[in-house]
């Protein structure tokens, strides 16, 4: 019996969920890529109020913009810190659940995007639902077809938090700043 607080920063919106043995006790989100580090603190709060026992933190680990990840990564670590209980991460991408009957798929292959900024997105691909290809950065000119406007799910965030565990987040592309001496 565990009952998990789901939260991911990886798109646009700050997604944070409590789990209890796979039902979804609280679900909310906040729409806005620089209201991450308000939103998630208050969403957290409301979200307490369904239950105060956690027993782990299952954090989305992206690919995503690198401040939007910290923010949710770091709320994430200093939660399950504080109340000395586990954090694991997953592939953001990964938690995408997608339902072929509602997207018109004809199979079970597919491909999920969400905005990478700077006229790119994130992407990777799925065979019968496991990841056959990436997580990648690219146009979207470049990607032969694809799902986008579709978020991480809670439940699928948590369902994915016992068979995966990334420690590291999912940065594709360099960072913006560079130091001083690196500069030409």
């Amino acid at each position: 019996m565990t009952v998990s607080l789901a939260i991911d920063t990886a798109t646009s919106r700050t997604i944070v969920g409590i789990v209890d043995n796979g039902v979804v006790v609280f679900e909310d989100f906040h729409e806005g890529a620089t209201d991450h580090g308000k939103a998630i603190s208050e969403l957290v709060t409301q979200a307490l109020k369904s239950t105060k026992l956690v027993d782990q933190v299952v954090i989305g680990m992206g690919p995503g913009p690198f401040t939007g990840l910290r923010v949710g990564i770091t709320f994430a670590q200093s939660f399950a810190l504080a109340r000395s209980i586990p954090w694991v991460g997953v592939c953001s991408l990964d938690a995408i659940r997608i339902d072929s009957t509602s997207n018109d798929l004809s199979t079970d292959e597919y491909t999920v995007a969400i905005d990478a900024r700077r006229k790119q997105v994130y992407w990777a691909s799925y065979k019968a639902g496991l990841r056959i290809s990436g997580p990648a950065v690219d146009k979207p000119e470049d990607i032969e077809q694809f799902i986008t406007n579709i978020f991480p799910d809670v439940t699928k965030l948590v369902e994915l938090s016992s068979t995966q565990n990334v420690r590291e987040p999912m940065y594709l592309r360099s960072p913006d700043a560079i130091p001083t001496a690196d500069r030409r």
